[in-house]
């Protein structure tokens, strides 16, 4: 390896922080030498991602933590290495959350009082004033390694409801005092059984900020991996944060790691000048500019992989004004088509823009193909209008209407979309307005706007499917209050069958559909690029750690 284990070091123009025990040991798996360089916009900020779920903390938590497993295309993958977890009862709903024998780097072992911390950290049991209401502390089977969560309604989202996100035993000690492991582990156990609010302080405390990442970061115990790596060193200069990660040599997950030392670095301006050489792994968005230098890379044998962000682009109507009725925001949605808006944003990057038919699913994922057959998209707003000034007039709506189309001036997609939809419907007699703004955000907040040429996110849970489309949602784009939607969110959020939970969203999807106020386009397109010399790099769809998710298979071919 390029470096060996150092203790806490301070360099000129450079912070180095040691976050882990020193060992000689590796996994068998792993080649001697071999190293794989990213490009990363990044930086790490917490080992806690879940007191601090940042992006890039999040991508560090797929590479040094371990858990129950992984949601990929919209489907939980379990990992049965690390444990199994299982509904013991529907009434009252109650999981079984069964550790196997995973361990921290330092050789503790995983146990009931990680998860029973996991637990209270995740339903906010250690932040409470004292005198509010607390969810029924789990029932604790220590010898087993295991715990029983009992909620008084089912949990849509109960196989990843409990996770490990630091050690128990690491913040038994910091909050406590105490440097015998299993004493910490107890004492986390009493404060959240009995519930001791001066001891539960002192662990939120220490879940919230003690494991923040800064210059003077010197406890190596904070950052324990439970993962296939583990934190060897930070460095920060001008450019930015680079991570350097080794394999952990207490990890026992399925898949053990491979290459000896992977760095996280700045991409740099240039990132695709730069692979094969400073970089093997870079991630970028299709633009013009780059178009010519990734086909000369896959010209060259490097790998370039397609997936989207975890984002769709749209165009949403305002159900006020000239679109105040349903029928005309449906005559206006059926006066273009979708497919010549991806033409005219996507350019000639067209073809990675991967068309939608929904709101609430990604194209890709066994719930998308439920919701796009059942929601009644395609026969009622998909197909464009064989007539559709006939359908415009017959929707009450005067020939010339303004349409005021808000869009970000900065987005070559958005302003593309917007040209097209501009032609499109002029066809039709409308009078698509250039609403366009370089400060988006203040312009959607605005007032005066009919529609919108926008990317927003693709609700993964409930939560978030009610904050984007609940009558009193915090992140709507367009005020739509519909009470069966909120009620199907409502339904969804309590049901565990996976089948039944991709009809019920479907049915979301629907009420979605009949209000009229969407446009669905095409997921945001992400392209990977990796060096030929490097396998195993399986990057996945959506927001959350696209990449890292898939660390311990990666391979540096020598």
């Amino acid at each position: 390896m390029r470096a060996a284990c150092l203790g806490a070091v301070t360099v000129a123009l450079a912070v180095v922080t040691s976050l882990t025990a020193c060992t000689s040991k590796v996994p068998e798996t792993v080649v001697a030498g071999t190293v794989i360089t990213v490009g990363w916009s990044g930086s790490l900020t917490s080992t806690n991602a879940a007191s601090s779920p940042t992006a890039g903390n999040r991508d560090i938590a797929e590479m040094i933590r371990s858990d129950f497993g992984d949601v990929v295309d919209g489907e939980f993958v379990a990992d049965e290495s690390f444990g199994a977890v299982t509904i013991v009862s529907q009434k009252p709903f109650t999981v079984r959350y069964d550790l196997t024998e995973p361990a921290w780097s330092d050789g503790v072992p995983l146990d009931a009082a990680d998860l029973l911390l996991g637990w209270a950290g995740a339903t906010g049991f250690l932040d409470r004033k004292q005198g509010a209401e607390a969810a029924v502390v789990p029932v604790l089977d220590e010898f087993a390694r295991a715990i029983q969560v009992t909620d008084p309604q089912p949990k849509a989202q109960w196989q990843t409801a409990v996770r490990v996100p630091v050690a128990a035993h690491v913040v038994g000690r910091h909050a406590f005092g105490t440097d015998d492991p299993m004493v910490a582990k107890q004492a986390v156990i009493t404060a959240i059984q009995h519930d001791d609010f001066a001891a539960l302080a002192r662990l939120a405390t220490v879940w919230r900020e003690s494991f923040a990442v800064s210059p003077d970061s010197g406890a190596d115990d904070l950052g324990l991996s439970s993962g296939p790596y583990t934190v060897e060193r930070l460095q920060q200069n001008e450019q930015g944060q680079t991570v350097s990660l080794v394999p952990n040599p207490a990890y026992r997950g399925a898949l053990t790691p491979k290459v000896a030392h992977i760095e996280l670095m700045p991409r740099g301006p240039q990132p695709l000048a730069e692979l094969g050489d400073r970089l093997n792994v870079a991630q970028v968005a299709p633009r013009t500019s780059n178009r010519a230098t990734i086909r000369d890379l896959e010209r060259r044998d490097f790998n370039v992989e397609t997936t989207h962000d975890g984002t769709v682009w749209a165009v949403l109507l305002r159900p006020s004004g000239v679109f105040d009725a349903r029928r005309a925001r449906a005559a206006f949605i059926r006066s273009t088509s979708a497919a010549d808006l991806i033409e005219g944003g996507g350019g000639q990057w067209a073809g990675a823009y991967r068309a939608t038919t929904a709101m609430t699913a990604a194209p890709g994922t066994k719930a998308y193909d439920i919701v796009s057959q059942d929601s009644g998209f395609s026969a009622t707003l998909g197909a464009k209008s064989d007539d559709p000034a006939v359908e415009r007039r017959r929707a009450g709506v005067a020939d010339g209407a303004r349409v005021c189309v808000v869009f970000d001036r900065k987005s070559a997609f958005a302003k593309g979309a917007f040209a097209a939809l501009k032609q499109t419907t002029k066809e039709a007699g409308w009078a698509v307005a250039d609403c366009g703004s370089n400060d988006f955000a203040k312009a959607v907040k605005g007032k005066g706007w009919n529609a919108v040429v926008t990317r927003v996110p693709i609700p993964q849970t409930p939560d978030q499917l009610a904050a984007q489309w609940g009558s009193t949602g915090s992140r709507r784009v367009v005020q739509v209050p519909n009470k069966g939607r909120d009620a199907l969110i409502a339904q969804l959020a309590e049901t565990v069958d996976v089948y039944e939970s991709r009809v019920v969203l479907a049915k979301v999807e629907a009420t979605i559909v009949k209000d009229a106020v969407a446009l669905p386009l095409a997921v945001n397109p992400r392209l990977t690029v990796i060096d030929r010399r490097v396998s195993g790099v399986a990057p996945r769809n959506g927001a959350e750690a696209s990449l890292t998710y898939s660390v311990a298979q990666w391979e540096a071919v020598q």
